[in-house]
């Protein structure tokens, strides 16, 4: 096992473990971190079928310490968006935001890795916009969970929700999702297939 391969598990065991450990309310803390549960099944299981690239994994990895510390304490009260908050009087705590653009950025060097290895698309253009309308169908898929969950446990929803009060907090949700993946093909795409062709895997 490789040494990134090792960092990679011992920093994902590390934060959840910390996570797990005396979180905000338990049911919060799973409904907030399942889907960093499940994205680590996903990527033993492909390991040896379809190993990704190194900055695919690193964001990867990352997104899912976000949704790790926002499980912990929940998104209203996690100390660096409160910290944010009150550092520039916002109306509200944000990290939330940070999870949605998170949720557009990662999953859109993921999607962008899987069609370029399986030659998907032979047009940049019409790969950039399926990859863009694919993250923001994760973004609104994620808010119909939020509303099933809402509506089945009620009042209690509330801090899995994070709306803070904000009424247009979904919308705002899915805009920040789309803007994330709009900012990963835009800033990582070169960066992106340099690590594909090092690997045999050509962008066009």
């Amino acid at each position: 096992m490789s040494r990134a391969r090792i960092l990679w598990i011992a920093t994902f065991l590390a934060v959840l473990a910390w996570s797990a450990y005396q979180p905000f309310d338990y049911v919060i803390w799973f409904l907030e971190v399942f889907p960093a549960l499940a994205a680590a099944a996903v990527l033993g299981f492909t390991l040896k079928r379809f190993p990704l690239t190194r900055l695919t994994y690193v964001l990867i990895l990352i997104h899912c310490i976000i949704l790790m510390v926002g499980g912990h304490y929940t998104y209203a009260e996690v100390p660096l968006g409160e910290w944010v908050q009150q550092t520039f009087d916002h109306s509200r705590n944000n990290y939330d935001k940070l999870g949605h653009l998170a949720q557009g950025f990662v999953p859109a060097i993921v999607a962008r890795e899987v069609v370029i290895r399986l030659n998907v698309f032979s047009s940049a253009a019409w790969r950039n916009f399926f990859i863009a309308c694919f993250c923001l169908a994760v973004a609104a898929f994620y808010e119909f969970i939020e509303w099933w969950v809402a509506v089945i446990a009620g009042e209690s929803a509330e801090a899995f929700l994070s709306m803070q009060g904000y009424v247009w907090d979904t919308q705002a949700d899915m805009w920040t999702a789309l803007v994330g993946a709009v900012m990963a093909l835009a800033l990582l795409g070169r960066w992106h297939d340099r690590q594909l062709e090092a690997v045999g895997c050509s962008r066009d």
